[in-house]
């Protein structure tokens, strides 16, 4: 799959809303969006009404970056949310959430979705005691996730548990930093979700 392999924070500048794509840095006064709130390019300065295809697409793009998904994956998810019962745009937002790199993300082993994937990839993690490496991986209600015993002493998920450390886990995570563990206590739902994003705009766009 495809990667965006340019400045990420020329993402955040572009959706004007931080994203939250390279950790510790959003957390600081280095990040973009403090220091050059306006779209990258040479008119990003100028304010421009969108259409409504316009708005809609900006809302889809600046889903699949916040997750780190491409194009044919992120229309597999949406084909998936559609075919079950209930709001379509919730449960897509439930199956971004419930990806392992996501969970991994979300746990505090990472600082940002990015390095999860990198951890994930490399096999850094079990999932109910067997190695799974791949960050797609769709996680389930009673999951237990840990840190591998022969990746307990990496220097980033070491860093990633002291920076966020004084950050909660979300309310559907259990995680517990002693044992390099978490468990899924319950699926994501769209109120667990910080996303500032209006769902309903990605179901209309590809309902067209």
């Amino acid at each position: 799959m495809s990667r965006y392999k340019d400045e990420q924070c020329r993402i955040c500048r572009r959706e004007g809303q931080k994203l939250f794509l390279k950790g510790e840095r959003c957390y600081t006064d280095k990040c973009s969006i403090n220091r050059r709130n306006y779209a990258p390019g040479q008119n990003g300065q100028k304010k421009s009404k969108l259409s409504e295809y316009g708005t809609q697409l900006r809302e889809k793009q600046k889903t699949k970056s916040f997750y780190g998904v491409g194009e044919k994956q992120f229309r597999k998810y949406f084909d998936m949310a559609s075919k079950n019962k209930g709001k379509t745009g919730e449960i897509l937002l439930q199956l971004l959430e419930s990806r392992l790199d996501n969970v991994v993300y979300r746990l505090g082993f990472a600082t940002s979705r990015t390095q999860a994937r990198m951890l994930v990839t490399h096999g850094a993690f079990d999932v109910n005691g067997k190695k799974v490496n791949i960050p797609s991986y769709i996680i389930k209600e009673g999951d237990v996730i840990s840190v591998r015993e022969i990746k307990k002493d990496n220097g980033a998920i070491k860093h990633a548990i002291e920076v966020n450390s004084a950050r909660p886990a979300p309310t559907w995570l259990e995680r517990d930093f002693e044992k390099l563990s978490g468990k899924v206590v319950r699926l994501a739902g769209r109120e667990d979700i910080d996303l500032p994003v209006e769902e309903h705009l990605i179901v209309e766009l590809y309902s067209k």
